[in-house]
């Protein structure tokens, strides 16, 4: 590679950058490696395009957009067509593509069908003997999956894929890169989050100025909300592995199920004033991981580190980074038999960032550690490649044995309750790669009976690992691990868990899993990937109306698009009988003569795309509860909704409350910048959503507060989640009558001064009154006030995802309605792992609140149901505030 000529001093891309960053680094103390090639020595093929000829700047000079990624791997694949070829495996929210790139030798290049399709059998074992396996071992090669680039905002790991493509096409006479070419496939996927990466090179570029600032507070390193590490909808695609809310993700799960790489490696970036992180990952270790797996995670620390102390590259193994949660790209390809693994570098967010140390760490530095570590793990997987394969294959195989012997052999999904979070989890299984089967009639399992629609889930099959992570009610943490997290805590050394403690699908869907230590009998079907099934209304000649029964999720899609066209629904505020049927609370009532003509065709259309029920009725007599024009029956029209957006809302909760309506939906919502908001005319909107965020008062300032409460008052429904309801708590907005609570020591006596034991001393020291330790993330049983109109189609018990530290305190009764609340201490936690005083102060408090304000309503969720997009067991607490709360409002305005 050769040095470029500089353009002119104004033209601020990439070339003047190479020369200011060449600058730098000579008028900066750096290591002598610092200034040498990439991988010194190699002499690299003529004939394989560069940077520059392609991108008019050389390696980490520029931050490449997610366009110029796409156009140098399409650059390659033209100038090599023998030794790499591209695909594109998804499209993001805002259609920009996903690619991923298969570099090998041309041997392997030429048989990419017979690589993949070898792979497949490896991956069934019990269609793969053992002699046929070992065949397939001593001819394929491995295959290794690099992934960068996930967080849009981690910008070295996409400009390094780019870097390991070239280098493993172009180098020549390199013994290592022989044996990769020779021994392993390489599949590198350069730019996991185009979307959000782009959001990120789109403000860099902007605020650039002549020479890149290393001062951290400068607006080159200062991302403005949301910045870039997510996707459109503001998702972690880090989080989403298995819950697949995301085109992205979806994607790149469906094309690892076509290779199955042996080796997943997942390139981030972490705080810039630390160094270079790779595996051995730190504790605690996920009890459904094997030991080969955790032993083979040394194979390749090891080698990176030989390489990083071979190069002078500091780095760090065994701490903060675990894979726990199985829903990381350094972990969900573990449970399919991959050597999963996340590398972090030290992120200088632009083209250079001075560390808190004094030092200055370069965008070059950060690509070429990446660069170092890709290289290094290829070489791993190419050294190893026998030992991996049929570790894979074992891995496999052993699993079918497990779940064949062990004391959970079946589990089964009952085709009952929200029937559609039941339909969706079985889809997203098989999405998964596991072997799910549906009751054609009635089934038994265990001596229990199951009707026709249930789901079978045999763990005798690959994905066992997979099934019993996500279907299992909890997950244990190590105790070792839970006593030094309690010994630190008492210290307030603050505690060392990653993520979250507490994930379960049917608990998160709201159904049920029955596991069965035998097996289930009866007429079963192969389950496909579908997450809906379709329905059709029961008759087209209703005389009076259609019905549809409030009973999950299925029923609020219908709901949300039914009002989205126009059309008008009544819905009973109490269970009614019609025809010797029962209906329970909040079933909709489309009544022809409030309807468009056309309106069976309509409810056809929407009964096929959501599987809603649609009963027909002749007639509004009910033999019990209300009949249809009862003063208990609410009138449904489609409200406006605003949601707040932009700073100070968490750009997480605001993304995923505007992805779950307006995606798993389909209902409008306007997004409405928070300063805005504090000056608009909100007579517009029926609904207004005030997602986590911390200071809103500021925002809003006295004259936006004054006609948010005028709102309220005149008829409008505000909904609070989370920290919006320390904003409408405050004095000096008194629009929610509670507050957070502390734990408080007790008052202080004489004997205080005595300090006979080591448990008196961490008496002492105790503050009187403190705010809880927060929590990492744990699984919450909460119950409904079966008569208030915001829990109808509840079951008795949901599953609320609670994290941090804020409680608070129920409303009075003359102040308002404490809708759902949180279950007794004994039975508050549902999986996961809590502080022993936050069990005890959360038990009885308020999960949603409600309280009327004039003409208007405010409605208070504690915590959010939309984190991640995976409670699907608590969509109904969103829709019923959203689009049933203005039904509850009287507003002076329509």
């Amino acid at each position: 590679m050769t040095m470029s000529t500089p353009q002119d001093a104004t033209d601020h891309r990439p070339r003047s950058a190479t020369v200011i960053v060449l600058a730098l680094l000579l008028a900066l103390p750096a290591r002598a490696s610092d200034d040498d090639a990439f991988w010194p020595g190699t002499r690299y093929d003529a004939a394989i395009p560069t940077f520059e000829a392609v991108l008019g700047y050389e390696p980490a000079t520029w931050i490449a957009s997610p366009e110029d990624i796409v156009r140098y791997f399409e650059a390659l694949q033209r100038a090599a067509p023998d030794r790499v070829r591209v695909w594109e495996y998804a499209r993001s929210w805002e259609n920009r593509p996903l690619i991923y790139a298969a570099v090998g030798s041309a041997r392997n290049i030429a048989r990419l069908d017979e690589i993949r399709a070898g792979m497949g059998a490896l991956a069934q074992p019990a269609r793969t003997s053992e002699p046929d396996a070992e065949r397939l071992i001593g001819t394929l090669p491995v295959v290794v999956w690099l992934g960068y680039g996930v967080h849009g905002n981690e910008i070295s790991s996409p400009d390094a894929a780019m870097l390991t493509a070239y280098h493993l096409l172009a180098a020549q006479d390199d013994p290592v890169v022989d044996e990769i070419r020779e021994h392993a496939l390489v599949l590198i996927d350069p730019s996991q989050n185009p979307d959000g990466r782009n959001r990120f090179v789109q403000n860099f570029t902007q605020s650039y100025g002549i020479v890149p600032d290393p001062d951290r507070r400068s607006a080159e390193h200062d991302e403005p909300w949301p910045g870039g590490r997510t996707n459109h909808y503001l998702f972690d695609l880090n989080r989403d592995w298995f819950a697949l809310t995301q085109p992205e993700t979806r994607g790149r799960v469906r094309v690892l199920q076509e290779w199955f790489p042996s080796v997943f490696v997942d390139l981030h970036e972490m705080s810039g004033d630390s160094t270079y992180y790779f595996a051995p990952e730190a504790v605690p270790y996920n009890p459904h991981l094997t030991s080969e797996q955790n032993a083979k995670l040394e194979l390749f620390g090891r080698n990176n580190a030989k390489w990083f102390d071979h190069y002078g590259f500091d780095y760090f193994t065994r701490e903060v980074y675990d894979a726990f949660y199985p829903g990381y790209g350094a972990s969900w390809p573990a449970y399919y038999g991959a050597v999963a693994m996340t590398y972090e570098q030290a992120s200088p967010r632009g083209l250079s960032l001075l560390r808190a140390d004094g030092d200055v760490l370069t965008f070059r530095q950060a690509v070429r550690h990446h660069f170092v570590a890709s290289v290094s793990t290829a070489e791993t997987a190419a050294a190893n490649r026998e030992l991996l394969l049929r570790d894979f294959w074992r891995y496999r195989r052993s699993a079918i044995e497990e779940g064949g012997s062990g004391d959970v052999r079946v589990i089964v999904l009952p085709y009952s309750g929200n029937l559609a979070n039941v339909d969706k989890l079985a889809g997203l299984l098989v999405q998964q790669g596991a072997e799910v089967r549906r009751a054609t009639a009635e089934i038994t399992s265990c001596g229990l009976r199951y009707p026709a629609g249930s789901y079978v889930v045999s763990l005798s099959q690959p994905t066992k690992r997979l099934l019993r992570n996500l279907l299992d009610p909890a997950v244990r943490m190590d105790d070792v691990f839970l006593a030094e997290q309690e010994r630190r805590r008492a210290k307030r050394m603050g505690d060392q868990i990653y993520d979250v403690t507490a994930w379960s699908l049917p608990l998160q869907f709201g159904i049920e899993a029955r596991p069965c230590a035998g097996s289930a009998s009866g007429p079963t079907e192969d389950a496909g990937p579908e997450l809906v099934r379709p329905a059709v209304p029961s008759r087209s000649d209703a005389q009076v109306a259609y019905l549809v029964p409030w009973t999950g999720n299925a029923a609020a899609a219908l709901l949300a698009r039914a009002l989205d066209q126009g059309l008008i629904a009544l819905s009973p505020q109490v269970p009614f009988t019609q025809a010797g049927r029962r209906y329970p609370a909040g079933t909709l009532v489309f009544k022809l003569d409030d309807n468009p003509a056309d309106l069976y065709q309509r409810l056809e259309v929407l009964a096929a795309e959501t599987g809603a029920e649609v009963p027909a009725t002749d007639t509004g007599w009910v033999e019990e509860g209300v009949n249809f024009g009862s003063a208990r029956v609410a009138r449904l029209r489609a409200p406006r909704v605003a949601l707040a957006w932009g700073s100070p809302t968490s750009s997480y909760a605001a993304g995923a409350t505007r992805f779950v309506l307006e995606r798993r939906y389909a209902y409008p919502v306007s997004v409405i910048r928070t300063a805005t908001l504090a000056s608009a005319d909100l007579s517009r909107y029926q609904t207004l959503v005030l997602p986590p965020g911390r200071d809103y008062r500021a925002v809003f300032g006295k004259d936006g507060v004054a006609k948010l409460q005028a709102w309220v008052e005149a008829g409008g429904t505000l909904v609070a989640i989370e920290g919006a309801i320390d904003f409408l708590a405050h004095e000096d907005v008194g629009l929610l009558a509670t507050e957070r609570q502390k734990i408080s020591r007790g008052s202080l006596d004489d004997g205080d001064s005595l300090l006979e034991s080591e448990a008196d001393y961490r008496a002492t020291i105790r503050p009187e009154s403190t705010e809880p330790d927060a929590v990492a993330g744990v699984l919450l049983r909460a119950h409904p006030d079966p008569d208030h109109w915001m829990t109808v189609g509840l079951p008795e018990t949901v599953h609320v995802l609670y994290g941090g530290s804020a409680v608070y305190r129920p409303l009075r009764l003359d102040a308002g309605s404490n809708a759902l609340r949180f279950a007794g201490p004994d039975e508050l936690l549902a999986s996961g792992y809590i502080w022993e005083e936050n069990r005890k102060l959360l038990a009885h408090k308020p999960f949603v609140m409600v309280e009327e304000h004039g003409r208007g309503l405010v409605i208070g969720i504690t915590a959010d149901p939309t984190v991640r997009g995976y409670l699907d067991g608590l969509d109904l607490v969103l829709l019923n505030a959203v689009l049933r709360g203005p039904a509850h409002a009287r507003p002076t305005w329509r």
